[in-house]
């Protein structure tokens, strides 16, 4: 049974992107090996995304685990043009049974702040695995940003390091 798993790197500071969605402070990050990143990529049997994360993946240079993963691909939107390789699916809980359902006994990545929040919220996410990167953004998409929401307990998995980043995995309590 597939597992629902955000898999995210995020600032010191816990933005996950800098402001207006920017993506570009991740560029040469993950330059050095890091074998829990090959480890997941390598147990992925889907992904699962939000709108906000599928219009830069559907371009050469924003391609899923920068191409080095293909599979098949859930985007939870209403308003977006459908792009090859990508489906469409306007619920988030059909877009959740669908991925889970492609990826079998893999890990359906979910990726996208907001998409895993949701999945979060609505008790399907499983697991967090964070890559926490050596840089301070001080201000853009939080990691989980939920403000009054619900204290969630995770159980952790696995904390390692490669080179400057640091790997931490947790259960959803």
């Amino acid at each position: 049974m597939a597992k629902l798993l955000y898999h995210i790197t995020m600032s010191l500071d816990g933005f996950v992107a800098a402001p207006g969605d920017d993506m570009t402070w991740l560029s040469g990050l993950h330059a050095e090996p890091n074998p829990v990143v090959e480890r997941v990529i390598g147990g992925i049997g889907a992904v699962l995304m939000g709108h906000h994360t599928y219009a830069p993946a559907t371009t050469a240079e924003g391609e899923v685990y920068g191409g080095r993963w293909r599979g098949p691909i859930f985007v939870v939107t209403r308003d977006a043009a459908p792009s090859p390789g990508f489906t469409l699916v306007g619920d988030l809980g059909e877009a959740v049974a669908a991925a889970s359902a492609a990826a079998g006994d893999g890990y359906v990545a979910v990726l996208g702040a907001t998409t895993a929040r949701r999945c979060l919220e609505a008790g399907l996410l499983d697991e967090v695995l964070v890559h926490v990167a050596p840089v301070l953004l001080g201000d853009g998409v939080r990691l989980f940003d939920h403000p009054g929401g619900t204290r969630v307990r995770l159980d952790p998995v696995e904390l390692s390091h490669a080179g400057a980043i640091t790997n931490a995995w947790y259960r959803v309590a």
